[in-house]
């Protein structure tokens, strides 16, 4: 479907190429996004397009400047609707390395950012701890000084790309702060398992941290830094959920809009029938307003990320909330067709419901939300 935002050239360059390589993996799409271990076909395919430059600076191999928001925003979008496994891989070359990008040593980027432009090293985030979520502050995971040393002990758990991440950028409680470290997937000490299976199957694990050995280079950032980096992904990627939301949305509303034209009863289509086509009008607008809100956050973050995180969590809230209403409302225009195991409605069903948990859970947003709304009528007033 078309939007009445105008995208610069460079957007719609972006847009072209992440349709070929939806359509590329569209035939193995259902099977992958099945998978909870790496599908091999997927990230050879995300190798080929070289689009996960667009998750590293023009200087390290990427494909913009900088890490371009809206950009990131459109991919996410597009692959999201084909499949969840590209979008989840696609994803996290960004959230596990934004934060060399942005604090990482001229050694640190050199060594990561290159290899994670071209797939070839895959990124993961460890911040989830079996007794912290969403409040991080609440993490028992440390690291302490050995000598020259520093020996990293704790768990993490519902790590994206656990077990086959090249490095973990790692939230670690240091003395009286929290600071962020470099562990690469290959450390002595460091053991991964699977999380439990979820009903939107991804690469997904827990990690034990046993006496991990360290070094100062493997710092990111500076000691009791970890929050203000973590807030700057979280301000970039957060929208970038937004963005795989309206992906969700529109991949839906594309099985309920062609079910309903073929479909007759009654003797005419199903769209013509008025409750139904409620249903796909409300859809629509809950999709075409989630996304104007999406790309102009989007936008915004690019300018400036660090100011937005408030307004990526609102965009992430609307659009994600209605990714919810739309799968639902879609799935009840195709009757008992939208309920057949294995569909790609029901993928759709199953993908958005995680959508309103991870990156910052609904309930935990409105807080945030709120604060800053209460801030901005309290300056006005």
């Amino acid at each position: 479907m078309s939007s009445m935002f105008e995208l610069d050239s460079k957007y719609k360059e972006v847009i072209n190429d992440c349709n070929e390589l939806a359509n590329a993996v569209e035939p193995y799409s259902l099977k992958a996004d099945e998978s909870s271990v790496l599908y091999e076909p997927i990230l050879q395919a995300l190798q080929n397009s070289g689009l996960s430059s667009l998750m590293v600076p023009h200087e390290y191999g990427g494909r913009f400047h900088s890490v371009d928001p809206l950009a990131v925003c459109l991919a996410r979008e597009r692959f999201m609707r084909t499949s969840s496994h590209l979008d989840s891989l696609f994803a996290l070359q960004g959230i596990g390395s934004y934060a060399i990008s942005m604090a990482g040593s001229e050694e640190q980027k050199e060594k990561w950012l290159p290899a994670v432009s071209k797939s070839e090293a895959l990124a993961a985030l460890a911040l989830t701890e079996p007794v912290a979520g969403s409040d991080l502050k609440g993490i028992t995971t440390t690291v302490d000084r050995k000598g020259n040393e520093l020996i990293l002990n704790g768990a993490k758990s519902f790590i994206s790309n656990a077990g086959v991440a090249a490095f973990y950028t790692t939230l670690a409680r240091e003395g009286d702060g929290y600071s962020l470290f470099l562990v690469p997937g290959d450390s002595e000490g460091l053991s991964s398992t699977p999380s439990p299976e979820i009903i939107a199957p991804h690469v997904l694990g827990d990690l034990e941290f046993n006496d991990v050995v360290l070094n100062e280079s493997s710092r990111l950032g500076e000691p009791g830094a970890a929050f203000r980096h973590v807030l700057a992904t979280l301000s970039v990627f957060r929208i970038s959920v937004a963005g795989a939301a309206l992906g969700v949305m529109e991949g839906a509303l594309r099985e309920a809009v062609k079910h309903c034209s073929n479909r007759e009863q009654f003797g005419r289509p199903l769209a013509k029938h008025g409750p139904v086509a409620t249903l796909l009008a409300d859809s629509w607008a809950d999709l075409e307003s989630s996304r104007y809100l999406t790309y102009q956050t989007a936008s915004l973050a690019s300018v400036d990320p660090g100011k937005n995180l408030d307004r990526s969590s609102l965009a992430k809230l609307a659009a994600t909330e209605a990714a919810t209403r739309v799968v639902d409302r879609c799935v009840q225009t195709m009757g008992r067709w939208g309920l057949i195991r294995g569909s790609k409605i029901e993928k759709f069903y199953r993908q958005a419901r995680p959508m309103r948990v991870y990156e910052g859970a609904s309930e935990v947003l409105r807080l945030g939300i709120t604060a800053r709304l209460m801030s901005e009528y309290k300056d006005e007033s």
